[in-house]
């Protein structure tokens, strides 16, 4: 990793200046020494002071996952077994931008509350852990500079900047545009070098896995580090797709586990949900993308929500089913179809219905469907 990444550029009065400037940084080959000190955020998977995106599709739990890595980074110690910067030499607050709303997020928190006592009192003693939900544009507006001016006046410069997500940060600019996307990143840039923080995007993948992140691939090229997550049923796996200064391919894999946070007006029970470690499935998942990925683990939505236990021999007894009316509907919400029409939407769900059946993936009895590989 090369440290002049982190360098901020002053404001320079003339031209003469800038040209000192740049005179006083060229150093000869003989002056260049290796950086030895430990350099990571989490070791193996981010660095300090560098920037990185973690993607996967909608509802596999990326933002429980950034929330988790968060909160480890504020209490210090491992995170899924990578050693974290230590707090005692790298102190500093964790900021988590939740552009998306602050509702979700609160009741998360409350999660951890009540799963991990004794660590969020350490966390709240110290003041590490710190929320803005609020609505930014990091792309086109000038929100950037009003942040990183915030977040360089804080007692303690901020370890970890998390932003969830791209899409409510992008303002009025276009994912799949080069130039746009490059504002972006610069913007994020900047945020790196004020604060010298970790800068980490939450991101959408695109309808092929295989393709990575979401829109202008000119992302991809400018982080430092490239997460992906994926689910297989209950089971999300974490894996390190590309680092530039360390190997790539480090994995783990966790579960939520549901956490009741109290009842409703209705006497309903509240619940949200925290991360769990857990083993990756002893089997390895068939390789699935583009619309395939998006009905099965739109199958998956439907199973967790509305699953049943059906009887009769024909039915699997140690599994649930869900009726293909379900599973469609959570097609649609997923955007299986590329098009917006019902001829579109049906043709797309047959197809992929009949392609996962075809490979063994899934069984249909009386308009109810299971997964053959759970």
């Amino acid at each position: 990793m090369m440290e002049i990444r982190k360098s901020a550029q002053p404001n320079f009065p003339s031209d003469q200046s800038r040209r000192n400037f740049l005179a006083d940084r060229l150093r000869p080959i003989d002056q260049l020494q290796p950086v030895l000190k430990s350099l990571h955020l989490a070791k193996g998977w981010l660095g300090r002071g560098t920037l990185s995106v973690l993607y996967g599709p909608s509802n596999v739990g990326k933002s429980f996952l950034a929330i988790d890595l968060g909160f480890k980074v504020a209490v210090g110690g491992h995170w899924h077994g990578a050693a974290l910067a230590d707090r005692g030499r790298f102190p500093g607050p964790v900021v988590y931008l939740a552009c998306e709303g602050g509702t979700g997020f609160l009741n998360r928190i409350a999660a951890l509350r009540i799963e991990r006592p004794d660590e969020m009192a350490k966390v709240e003693k110290a003041g590490d852990f710190m929320l803005l939900a609020e609505a930014l544009d990091l792309c086109t507006g000038e929100d950037a500079d009003h942040l990183a001016d915030v977040l360089s006046k804080l007692p303690k410069s901020p370890v970890l900047i998390i932003i969830d997500t791209l899409a409510r940060v992008f303002g009025s600019g276009d994912e799949n545009a080069a130039r746009d996307m490059g504002m972006l990143v610069a913007n994020l840039d900047r945020l790196r070098v004020a604060t010298g923080a970790h800068v980490m995007i939450i991101h959408h993948s695109g309808k092929d896995l295989a393709q990575g992140a979401r829109g202008s691939g000119s992302l991809r090229a400018a982080v430092d580090t490239e997460i992906e997550v994926t689910r297989s049923g209950p089971v999300i796996t974490a894996v390190a797709k590309k680092q530039r200064d360390m190997e790539s391919g480090a994995s783990f894999s966790y579960q939520l586990r549901s956490v009741i946070l109290g009842q409703d007006e209705e006497n309903e029970d509240v619940t949200s949900a925290v991360v769990v470690p857990t083993e990756a499935p002893s089997k390895q998942p068939p390789h699935l993308k583009g619309q395939a990925l998006i009905a099965m683990q739109a199958l998956d939505d439907a199973l967790k929500d509305h699953g049943v236990s059906k009887t009769g021999e024909d039915f699997p007894h140690n599994r649930k089913c869900v009726s293909l009316h379900r599973w469609r509907a959570a097609c649609d919400r997923n955007s299986l179809s590329p098009g917006e029409g019902e001829s579109s939407k049906r043709s797309a769900f047959h197809k992929q219905k009949t392609a996962l059946h075809d490979r063994e993936l899934i069984r249909i009895v009386d308009d109810f469907v299971w997964k053959c590989n759970e």
